[in-house]
């Protein structure tokens, strides 16, 4: 089994504007509504557990693939088809910052670990500028595939605002 020691990791960096407001931008990182919205990446759906957003708060939630290609590869990976998430809150400051470690505890012959994410909110008048920060992965491999889930999540989020500016 993989486990990981203490030594820094690397940190990936994804930013978006989006024309919307600040409020609406953080409602959907924090509330029920807005995270079973788009949380995921494609072919995923989430069903949140437990919301309580505070510093030393907790996200608890269920994550089940549902498109073809996600469920044969969860299959093929020896992965559930529904996968429980845990999001442990560190630092919450309304419409201004958000950060969370993230366990890990999903992946076949590794060790549970906590991936450390930070997502900062900045109104730039009528757009949204928001900075995702995030730790890489255990090994280069799962950070792929960790930054290629992040890009289909957000891609969901930016649709969302698209639709909303039509």
């Amino acid at each position: 089994m993989i486990t990981m020691d203490n030594t820094p990791r690397r940190r990936i960096t994804l930013e978006r504007t989006y024309t919307a407001t600040l409020q609406e931008v953080w409602d959907l990182w924090t509330t029920r509504e807005g995270i079973e919205s788009w949380w995921g990446p494609g072919g995923f759906t989430t069903k949140v557990i437990e919301l309580d957003l505070r510093a030393g708060g907790k996200l608890r939630y269920e994550m089940s693939a549902t498109g073809t290609d996600q469920v044969k590869f969860m299959k093929a990976a020896g992965m559930p088809l529904t996968i429980p998430g845990l999001i442990n809150y560190t630092d919450v400051v309304p419409q201004t910052r958000l950060a969370y470690t993230h366990l890990a505890d999903f992946i076949p012959g590794v060790a549970p670990y906590d991936v450390a994410t930070l997502v900062e909110f900045q109104s730039l008048g009528r757009e949204v500028r928001m900075v995702l920060i995030f730790d890489a992965m255990h090994d280069e491999e799962w950070t792929q595939r960790s930054l290629a889930g992040f890009e289909s999540q957000l891609a969901k989020l930016d649709e969302s605002f698209r639709r909303k500016s039509v």
